[in-house]
């Protein structure tokens, strides 16, 4: 059932997506004058379809769900009868050609700044960006990051909510440098800001490697202070099976003081398959136990513990001084809108640049399968996280397809582009060259990626 779940979530959510992306292809081959002989969704063999009496186009959804293809008439997969010749997309003009070719991805980027805007739009309260904990042992301690002082900035860019800092650390990931974080150190007094630097080290690698970039970076945002007493034990958790009992106490894990539920969960999500010391008060008195936590896998892999104890239900009311809501206009949430779509885009060039050079791992490479699987995870959040992954997903596939790749439209626009200067196209041999290496590159990054995505299941 989960997975019959995760497929129907991951054809919602792609499936509009690639039409949408192939629609820009297919409506301005159709305004630039050239014939479209078949729009697919999808490639391989043809499960369903229909072919337009009018414009004899084949609408078809294919087997395979992992894109989708606009053919048109050309003069290179076929012959063309004399009066169709102008109608044939290798006779177009070269900028005709880059304007087809460049529909597509301009579609997903139109797509994702939409989404982004009615979420901008959307009225919701937040947590303030005040600096709840500094964590021990880490850059924002180094730096020492006052706790209660409003996050104005990062690195010179205004930051208006935890997601916005999340995204803007994300971006330093793999780098060794510092970290500007600008406060504002005085409510009272909106023009007084400091800026301090966190010394980071390869930044969320290493030992910080699965880590979120906030845990990272070692501030996080107010959270409540549950107290660590046991209220639920799952039958086949490690917990139950090594000795700890509902009502438990949790007052140290390897000799360290926990104050707090959240402080005690930190600790087992961070230490998969290790032995820790817990020390517990049951009954008044203090109990030693040994629990090793399960090892269990998230959605992009990264690995964490878990024992299967959940702690009393609590009511939990957030400070006022911790609260903010959060909602834009049309006009700025459109600006804000570009602005994010600017930002994302640049951090995932930066990112694939930082891959090859190999400061970051190439495991943090996703395919179709944690795709899938982050879309069923939008769907059990809520509607708004549904529209943020398809936004994403969206922006991600309007930058992979303008990589200058053979086979991929970047790869298209660079020999439509070489055709312009020249004023005439490549050689067929040269494209065909091109084309395979092209192939033999994409094959490898979806090998790797797939790869990847198994890996993250076992």
């Amino acid at each position: 059932m989960t997975f019959l779940l995760t497929l129907l979530a991951a054809i919602f959510v792609l499936g509009p997506l690639i039409a949408l992306h192939e629609w820009g292809h297919y409506i301005v081959a159709r305004l630039c004058g050239v014939k479209v002989l078949t729009y697919s969704i999808g490639f391989g063999p043809k499960l369903t379809g229909w072919t337009s009496k009018k414009s004899g186009i084949d609408y078809r959804i294919s087997m395979l769900p992992l894109g989708g293809y606009v053919k048109m008439l050309d003069e290179r997969e076929g012959d063309v009868a004399k009066d169709e010749l102008h109608l044939a997309f290798n006779r177009q003009h070269p900028l005709k050609k880059i304007a087809i070719v460049a529909a597509g991805p301009i579609m997903n980027f139109i797509i994702a700044i939409a989404l982004f805007w009615v979420l901008f739009m959307t009225p919701s309260e937040q947590l303030a960006t005040k600096i709840g904990q500094v964590l021990p042992d880490t850059p924002a301690a180094m730096a020492q990051l006052p706790v209660g002082d409003k996050i104005l900035a990062i690195d010179g860019h205004e930051v208006q909510t935890w997601e916005g800092i999340n995204y803007r650390l994300a971006g330093r990931m793999g780098e060794t440098g510092n970290v500007s974080i600008t406060l504002q150190t005085d409510e009272s007094a909106t023009d007084v800001a400091k800026t301090y630097q966190a010394p980071v080290m390869q930044f969320m690698q290493g030992e910080d490697k699965g880590k979120d970039a906030l845990t990272s970076l070692g501030m996080l945002p107010w959270q409540p202070q549950i107290a660590p007493i046991v209220g639920d034990l799952s039958v086949d958790g490690a917990a139950v099976r090594q000795g700890l009992e509902v009502g438990d106490r949790i007052i140290a894990i390897n000799n360290k003081e926990i104050k707090d539920w959240i402080s005690a969960t930190r600790m087992i999500r961070d230490n998969p398959e290790v032995l820790l010391n817990f020390t517990v008060i049951r009954d008044g008195e203090p109990v030693q136990l040994q629990i090793m936590p399960q090892g269990k896998k998230d959605n992009l892999g990264n690995a964490y513990g878990q024992i299967g104890a959940m702690v009393e239900q609590t009511e939990i009311v957030i400070p006022d001084a911790y609260k903010t809501t959060v909602a834009y206009g049309p006009g700025e949430a459109m600006v804000k809108s570009f602005e994010k779509t600017e930002q994302l885009a640049v951090m995932t060039v930066s990112s694939m640049g930082k891959m090859i050079s190999g400061m970051i791992g190439l495991d943090n490479l996703s395919g179709p399968i944690t795709i899938a699987k982050v879309a069923k995870q939008s769907f059990d959040i809520s509607w708004e996280m549904v529209l943020s992954t398809a936004a994403l997903i969206s922006l991600s596939l309007a930058v992979l397809n303008l990589l200058p790749i053979p086979v991929l439209d970047g790869g298209h626009i660079v020999y439509h582009l070489i055709e312009l200067i020249r004023g005439k196209p490549l050689s067929e041999g040269v494209q065909i060259v091109g084309l395979n290496i092209g192939l033999l590159l994409l094959a490898g990054f979806m090998v790797l990626a797939i790869g990847n995505d198994i890996s993250r299941l076992f």
